[in-house]
């Protein structure tokens, strides 16, 4: 019998135990009833439950249910469904368990009420993760999961130093409104705007992702970054810093996404780009603004998935993912082709799509609270997005030049989940009252409006427009094997120019102060040398002249007393 106070987390942390002791279609029914059965079950949870104790004198609130928890969790419910779904066929115990595992973490942060039990949750999360890099099994896979682990856990380290400065100031550790106030507040923003990749702390995301295995990429695409963007919801609501952070996130990851040829680090830039806009809403902080960021996050959730799934396919039936050695797939792949378009059309926000109904929230907002310089920006980050997500992932990879590969549609199971996420972005966009009614406020938005519908596609006609005249121009940035590099030049050039030189001079400084060490140990030792076998330190004495020194020795001592 379930009871309301169950945490939601529970039923993955069981399915995960279960399932790593079974196997075959046994495990396979265990990975995918688990989400069925926990988001079931969190259907029935009322607003207000709440599971807590207390411990040192502070009240731990491990479970705590409001309208915002709420939405992240159906939508985690959700992900973490299709996520397995797609991934199914994998004989993979290891990427099994850890999937299983990291959507619990990524819903016990959101249900969490104070910030120790998010602390646990933020490094699960980081732990759990990193396994479904390393499945690939490459040696790039390695060293990204290397560096993406370190960042994780760094998250976490100031996030627990921030949380320490937190209860001593406020003596509490409730996870609500923190805002930037003292060095607590800092400190817990900056942890979660690694994980929620700020610019200039974003590269962890752009360089992990897209080493992961090609199931394992649709689990990270859903959970990290979205626990962060909750977390700055639930705790920096109308910081108007998240606004100027949110645009700079919307706009710079357009010019890396035009020119990158591995179509799923293309993804990855636009994963950033998305989240800017969920920022910006946040950094407004009105009701429709914080609807609206909210409201995006979970369509991000089905859309990204869907791109990161139909490129994930790919992958796997062609071993390829750069734009520049793939194309014509259509052929081949035409269930793949089409499904990967209502993403594309999604993330665009095509009016009846997922994508308008939240992200006009945001750009609404952003005008009536005095951001016109915001909007615009939004507006030309828009027309980008339309540009690497909307039509260059599918012509790339589908269309463009016929790159001769021949091969079928993936597994049933990859077209089911993909279906399934296709369903979806179509049902919001034509119903979003489905997904206004889960929102933290009611506003009574309507996104069906003449002048948004007329502006979105004007913007839509002419960025297609403009890509159509670039290509046939010859001006459009040609798909190229290369390695492009952003804030990652940092330590892959500068810190190597310039520490090098640093460290060659320490070490001939080392091996030159050594060198002078041992030239005078060894002449020591050879002073020592000349006494000995046959020198004065080697010779042997007679038992009775050291008798005699010792007599003398004894004798000048009681002289000198008596003296």
């Amino acid at each position: 019998m379930w009871i309301n106070e169950m945490p939601a987390f529970a039923p993955f942390i069981i399915g995960a135990i279960i399932a790593l002791l079974t196997t075959g279609r046994l495990r396979q029914a265990i990975l995918l009833i688990t989400p069925v059965i926990s988001g079931l079950h969190l259907l029935t949870v009322p607003v207000g439950t709440s599971l807590g104790f207390d411990v040192a004198g502070f009240s731990l609130e491990v479970y705590r249910v409001d309208k915002l928890s709420l939405l992240f969790g159906y939508i985690f419910h959700i992900a973490a469904f299709l996520a397995i779904l797609f991934s199914i066929h994998v004989k993979d115990t290891l990427q099994q368990i850890s999937g299983l595992l990291y959507a619990g973490s990524a819903i016990g942060a959101v249900f969490a009420g104070d910030l120790i039990t998010l602390f646990i949750f933020w490094e699960l999360l980081a732990i759990t993760s990193v396994f479904l890099i390393w499945a690939r099994g490459t040696e790039r896979a390695y060293v990204a999961g290397m560096r993406y682990l370190i960042i994780q856990v760094l998250s976490g380290v100031i996030l627990l130093v921030g949380i320490i400065f937190y209860a001593y100031q406020q003596q509490s550790i409730s996870f609500s409104l923190i805002g930037l106030e003292g060095t607590a507040g800092w400190l817990i923003f900056i942890a979660f705007g690694i994980k929620c990749a700020f610019p200039m702390l974003h590269n962890w995301l752009t360089d992990a992702y897209p080493e992961a295995t090609p199931t394992g990429t649709v689990f990270l695409s859903a959970f990290t970054t979205k626990v962060a963007v909750y977390a700055l919801a639930r705790a920096y609501p109308g910081t108007e810093l998240l606004v100027y952070i949110g645009v700079v996130m919307a706009c710079f990851p357009i010019f890396f996404a035009v020119i990158e040829n591995d179509l799923r680090r293309v993804l990855s830039y636009s994963m950033i780009n998305q989240i800017g806009f969920m920022v910006v809403g946040i950094g407004i902080g009105t009701a429709l603004a914080v609807n609206g960021a909210v409201s995006h996050a979970f369509n991000d959730i089905l859309f990204k998935g869907l791109l990161f799934m139909s490129m994930g396919a790919v992958l796997h039936m062609t071993g390829k993912i750069d734009g520049s050695r793939l194309g014509g797939l259509y052929k081949s792949m035409p269930k793949t082709a089409i499904l990967c378009m209502v993403g594309a059309a999604s993330i665009s926000a095509f009016p009846l799509f997922s994508g308008f109904v939240s992200k006009s929230m945001v750009m609404s907002a952003a005008i009536e609270n005095g951001y016109g310089w915001a909007w615009l920006l939004l507006l030309f980050s828009a027309a980008g997005v339309f540009h690497h997500a909307g039509i260059k992932i599918p012509y790339f990879a589908f269309f463009a030049h016929d790159s001769g590969i021949r091969t079928t549609e993936p597994p049933k199971n990859m077209l089911m989940a993909m279906t399934i996420s296709a369903v979806l972005c179509i049902a919001i966009g034509v119903y979003p009252n489905a997904l206004y009614q889960l929102l933290p406020f009611d506003t009574g938005y309507n996104p069906y409006d003449a002048t948004h519908v007329l502006t979105q596609l004007q913007l839509l006609f002419f960025s297609a427009l403009a890509f159509i005249w670039l290509n046939l121009r010859g001006m459009y940035p040609p798909e190229l094997p290369s390695v492009n590099l952003d804030v990652d030049w940092l330590y892959r050039r500068l810190f190597p120019a310039t520490l090098k030189p640093l460290f060659n001079g320490m070490w001939r400084l080392d091996a030159a102060f050594r060198g002078w060490f041992m030239d005078r140990l060894n002449s020591a030792l050879g002073m020592l040398s000349r006494h000995a076998p046959d020198g004065i330190l080697s010779r042997t004495q007679l038992s009775g002249s050291m008798v005699i020194w010792v007599t003398i020795l004894l004798a000048t001592y009681l002289i000198l007393s008596f003296w």
